[in-house]
């Protein structure tokens, strides 16, 4: 057994402190390294990164506090079925990679919003799915990570929830607020190599103190707290804990379900959400954005092994404070009484490492959780200045942008806090589970959508509107019910309504996502196609065509007019704003005002002042060399042909892992044990506990 949990030392504060210094010097290196002052600087990163930060950015992105946190618990709570969410991840980077990407890349989008509009026309797809996910970052993504990033340093330093979670948004805003993406995906990829390496000697000091793989595999199934529920199976480990993909009416983890259900919120996850589609548009190429994808891929096998089984090992190490069932038992070691599985990772670092490790693993979770923020604010300030503000005020300066850019972002923020109780009270002790859930709910429209969009030429705005419509009517409804009937506990009879209580959210994902697909194909059939412009460069299908699209007159046209009535600025916002006009605008007025923002910069160079300077520099506006024309950076992403050399490693790389991915669902779809087996585990287990505590009664 491990020893006790222990506070943080001076080498641990040290290590934290070293940790918290590369990254500002990582940040400030990509502020200068950056070219912040065009939108494409600032919000694609200069589309010049190599496949190597874009995987390891993609990767860092997704793995967050709330993995740490919610793939351990779930491992420390129903065995392996959660890596099942990750391996699927493989396989549908892929999908993003070589299906999805090189339209968005044919279509010169900066925001997946912006895609339909250039595929449908209108405006109100693009602000629906702008404020959606704006939603969807809120219930799953912000409150989720500073919730379970708040949850490890309440472990580690005995601080309230909020205390932690001030600190983690003031360290946060420290490799965010200045550099735009580029920022990020240097971090990130800083970020990777911290949270693979940490939680890589986690995994095997693990392991060590468990006897190692087959003694985890035993032992795990004897991890029963002391205290239990009298006449339930509470605490007891499921039969079915190391099979991945489980039986389709009766488990957790529903494998039809599982593959046509999660499937397509997967989807929308990687393929159609802003903050990952994102990265991929800032590759120098497409060869390097699907490079970034297979790297990010392999990646992806490692979490299942570095934060599950870490998970698991923690359970068994510590069964009466990971697995306690017992309320009031659990309100004593981790002060929830649904359970405190969800603290099984920090409670194992605490309680395994070395000081100075300890440390070293605070800032390996405090790397996971800036990281993920980073991403996400980036992204909602994308979303928001680029599909939402400039619609509302068309005139509004660049300064005004800018500004508001990053004030939505802190009120985002102010929403999630408001949301972390809500949290506590719904995650039922599984919080990645919470997220997936809602994802289930919300995302399999959004995914059936771009789907359509990308493969059938025919779908037109309406067929794609109402379909959306009709996926929010129902899944909002499914979501609502599920916030207002909570999960019983094991020992509590489930008296919630048949969709809530019979139909598991998986299932109720798949009739989404079908749903949308039915009334988007019927309302598009039954009204007139969409204009025969829209299709060009928007499908899978038509990438390559060369032809002109009748849109982009009026666009040019449009443009100018914007530009030509322009507010006036003082002398002090043309200082700021007038040479790299644009940072949180438009991609097209950055073009079109190039020339004489070059003028008006040269005029009021020599007046000035350095506090202009510093405000300029904060919202990313440089007084360095100016700012190449747009076209110059997308000419190579643009262009669609690869090497043939080149595509063909991509290629082969790309069936090995696929085929990769199906062997690790096999190999663990099959229980290292018999039910039999199982059972005289467990109870050789409860014989030792009744030994060990009188009276007790199963």
């Amino acid at each position: 057994m491990a020893s006790g949990g222990a506070a943080l030392g001076t080498w641990d504060i040290l290590a934290i402190v070293v940790y918290v210094l590369l990254v500002i010097g990582v940040s400030v290196y990509s502020v200068y390294r950056a070219n912040r002052g065009t939108v494409n600087g600032y919000f694609l990163a200069g589309r010049f990164m190599t496949w190597i930060p874009v995987g390891a950015s993609l990767f860092a992105s997704n793995i967050g506090s709330e993995h740490f946190i919610g793939m351990a618990g779930s491992g420390a709570a129903a065995g392996i079925g959660v890596g099942a969410f990750n391996f699927n991840s493989i396989v549908l980077l892929q999908l993003l990679g070589w299906i999805f990407l090189p339209v968005y890349i044919a279509s010169g989008v900066y925001t997946l919003p912006e895609y339909m509009t250039r595929r449908f026309g209108g405006q109100r797809i693009r602000i629906y799915l702008a404020v959606l996910s704006l939603i969807l970052y809120i219930f799953t993504k912000i409150s989720v990570n500073l919730y379970s990033g708040a949850i490890f340093i309440q472990e580690a330093v005995q601080w309230s929830i909020y205390g932690a979670i001030a600190l983690l948004l003031g360290l946060t805003a420290v490799g965010t607020a200045l550099g735009g993406l580029t920022a990020v995906i240097y971090t990130d990829t800083l970020q990777f190599v911290i949270m693979i390496a940490g939680s890589l000697y986690v995994m095997i000091k693990a392991l060590d103190e468990v006897g190692g793989w087959s003694e985890l595999q035993r032992k795990y199934f004897q991890a029963i707290p002391t205290q239990m529920i009298e006449n339930s199976t509470c605490g007891i480990p499921r039969e079915d804990s190391w099979i991945m993909l489980r039986d389709p009416l009766k488990s957790d983890i529903p494998w039809p379900a599982f593959l046509l259900g999660q499937t397509p919120a997967t989807i929308w996850y990687w393929c159609a959400d802003q903050m990952m589609v994102q990265r991929v548009l800032a590759a120098r190429s497409l060869s390097h954005a699907q490079g970034g994808t297979l790297f990010a891929g392999w990646a992806k096998v490692l979490p299942f092994f570095l934060l599950v089984i870490p998970g698991m090992a923690s359970r068994v190490l510590y069964p009466d404070e990971v697995a306690c069932v017992v309320p009031e038992q659990c309100m004593k070691y981790c002060g929830s009484e649904n359970g405190c599985t969800n603290n099984a990772y920090p409670r194992l670092i605490l309680g395994i490492m070395p000081e100075g490790m300890r440390g070293a693993m605070m800032a390996v979770m405090l790397a996971a959780l800036m990281s993920d923020l980073s991403s996400i604010f980036n992204s909602a300030s994308t979303l928001f200045t680029l599909d939402l503000w400039r619609r509302i005020r068309p005139q509004a300066s660049s300064r005004e942008i800018l500004i508001v850019g990053k004030l939505f972002v802190v009120f985002l923020v102010i929403v999630s806090v408001v949301w972390v109780p809500i949290i506590q009270e719904l995650q039922g002790g599984q919080m990645y589970i919470y997220i997936q859930s809602i994802s289930a709910y919300l995302a399999p429209p959004i995914a059936a959508v771009y789907c359509l969009a990308i493969f059938w030429k025919r779908t037109n705005e309406k067929g794609a509107f109402w379909g959306l419509m009709a996926g929010l009517l129902v899944g909002g409804i499914r979501m609502v019910l599920n916030f207002l009937y909570k999960d019983p506990r094991c020992y509590e009879t489930d008296d919630r309504p048949f969709i809530i209580g019979k139909i598991h959210f998986m299932w109720f994902a798949m009739l989404l996502f079908w749903l949308t697909l039915v009334v988007a194909i019927i309302i598009s059939l039954l009204t007139e196609p969409c204009e025969d412009f829209r299709v060009i460069r928007t499908t899978y299908w038509t990438r390559m065509d060369q032809t002109e699209r009748q849109d982009s007159n009026d666009e040019n046209s449009k443009l100018e007019k914007r530009t030509s009535t322009q507010t006036t600025f003082t002398d002090e916002e043309k200082a700021i704003s007038s040479k790299l006009d644009g940072v949180n605008g438009d991609l097209q007025v950055d073009i079109t005002v190039s020339k004489t923002s070059e003028t008006t910069a040269s005029e009021t160079s020599s007046s000035n002042h350095i506090g202009s300077r510093v405000v300029a520099w904060l919202i990313g506006k440089d007084y360095g060399e100016q700012s190449k024309p747009l076209e110059q950076n997308n000419t190579v992403l643009e262009d669609l042909k690869q090497p043939k050399k080149e595509k063909l490693i991509l290629n082969i790389n790309l069936f090995l892992i696929i085929a990769a991915t199906i062997g690790i669902y096999i190999y663990f779809c099959i229980s290292p044990f018999s039910t039999e087996e199982i059972q005289l585990l467990q109870q050789e287990a409860l014989e030792k506990i009744r030994a060990n505590s009188s009276g007790y009664e199963l």
